[in-house]
């Protein structure tokens, strides 16, 4: 994931005026609601929120959450903790998402709230003013441009400037032969929003564009040489809708496209970044969310904790459990009595892994994350089935029987175990509550 380093050094945690003009010349403004009153619990600890299967199954409230918002908010209408709701879904822009669940919950709820899987592209800014084929389905055009890309095609576009590619379904074939209409651009990278609709259509004409450098005019390209840049949001294998079965997410799209490359060139595939959860950088930007709400509040206590609900143990559960383990490896590096002391009790500093280069630099040029762990807490409402536990023998053929993360994401059994295991969202809500100690006035 070779386009982590430049977004980290984007996404500056720096509690300050100026950080927050910065969220905001980036469309992560802190726009919350009014300061505290000095009678108000002041918490050090803020909440990330899965949405489907945590909070509804499709376009359905699980009946738990509006009991769980309940006791979010105060009587003016005002979060009495920071929040953020993390979500992999990338098929509307945040400000459509933070409008839904506030008609769902009856809560206000403000886009500055909403991290989905798409926002970290707002750091790539190398490839704004690039020819950007995306790939996904809802508005994808209108999304990528609120998202600072210029110059984007999609595939419908691309399939009407070449007609001849789209050869799976019969009834959709050129009637009469015709030419290519080359009225496009060549593509200089591919972003990958989230499942679409048409499998076929959208693996045939992606791996086109990879296999002939972006130039569909031309034939494919013989020699080995990289293939354009690739950027995917969203990894979800499955996701839990209406229906009583888990569904494929785009996780089970991007299989489906790294095979059939590999299979094609003998090549992996490969990613120039890979967001949404369970990626790190995604914990970290909701961090930064969750400070800057604080901030807004005059909330003077540091938020040290960060408690992730979620219903997925291959993305929510993953994804907090791996931000948790960066941020205790940060504070043993930092911290030589810690190192000492791992040392001793394994025989070996190995336990601390190596910081590379590119961590280094980001240290060094932004502030620390305050917090010191991410904990994480899986509800029953969604994907997870409770009926059927995870083993934790690796030589079980685990890789291939049951890990769900994506392929560039190595199985850990430590990493898809949950802090907590409750019903829902609401037990959830009270877990939290309890172990802070935590009673808004």
């Amino acid at each position: 994931m070779r386009g982590l380093l430049p977004l980290y050094r984007g996404l500056s945690p720096l509690m300050s005026s100026q950080a927050a003009r910065t969220a905001r010349a980036l469309g992560f403004g802190c726009g919350f609601y009014g300061t505290q009153s000095i009678k108000e619990a002041k918490p050090s600890f803020g909440l990330l929120f899965d949405i489907d299967g945590v909070l509804v199954r499709g376009r359905m409230p699980i009946p738990a959450a509006k009991k769980a918002f309940s006791m979010l908010v105060n009587s003016k209408g005002q979060f009495v903790v920071p929040i953020v709701f993390v979500t992999n879904a990338g098929n509307c822009p945040r400000q459509t998402k933070a409008d839904q669940l506030s008609h769902i919950l009856g809560v206000q709820i403000a886009p500055d709230q909403v991290i989905m899987s798409h926002s970290p592209l707002r750091m790539f800014k190398k490839y704004h003013n690039k020819c950007v084929l995306v790939s996904g389905q809802g508005p994808v055009l209108e999304i990528a441009k609120n998202l600072g890309f210029n110059n984007v095609i999609s595939i419908d576009m691309l399939r009407e400037s070449f007609p001849l590619l789209d050869m799976v379904d019969h009834n959709r074939r050129p009637k009469l032969p015709s030419s290519p209409v080359s009225n496009l651009p060549k593509v200089d990278a591919v972003v990958l929003f989230g499942e679409p609709i048409r499998w076929e259509t959208n693996l045939q004409l992606i791996i086109d564009v990879l296999l002939t450098g972006g130039n569909l005019s031309s034939v494919q390209q013989t020699q080995k040489l990289p293939h354009l840049p690739l950027l995917a949001c969203n990894m979800d294998l499955m996701w839990m809708a209406e229906a009583h079965l888990p569904r494929f997410g785009h996780g089970t799209f991007l299989v489906c496209l790294e095979n059939i490359y590999k299979k094609i060139t003998g090549e992996e595939l490969k990613y120039e970044a890979l967001m949404g959860k369970p990626s790190k950088l995604t914990y970290h930007f909701a961090e930064y969310l969750i400070r800057c709400q604080a901030m807004e509040r005059e909330w003077k206590n540091p938020i040290t904790s960060l408690y992730a609900i979620g219903d997925n143990l291959m993305t929510d559960i993953y994804g907090a459990n791996l931000y948790n383990r960066y941020l205790e490896e940060r504070i043993a590096r930092k911290n030589p009595k810690a190192v000492a002391k791992i040392a001793t009790a394994t025989g070996s500093t190995a336990a601390v892994p190596e910081v590379d280069e590119g961590e280094n630099m980001w240290e060094s040029e932004f502030a620390l994350p305050s917090a010191t762990s991410c904990k994480s807490i899986l509800v029953c409402t969604g994907v997870y089935n409770p009926k059927a536990e995870v083993p934790t023998d690796a030589n079980q053929c685990i890789k291939e029987t049951v890990f769900h993360g994506h392929r560039d994401f190595r199985f850990d059994p430590a990493l898809v175990e949950p802090g907590h295991i409750v019903k829902d969202v609401f037990e959830a809500v009270e877990l939290v509550f309890e172990q802070e100690k935590f009673s808004p006035q």
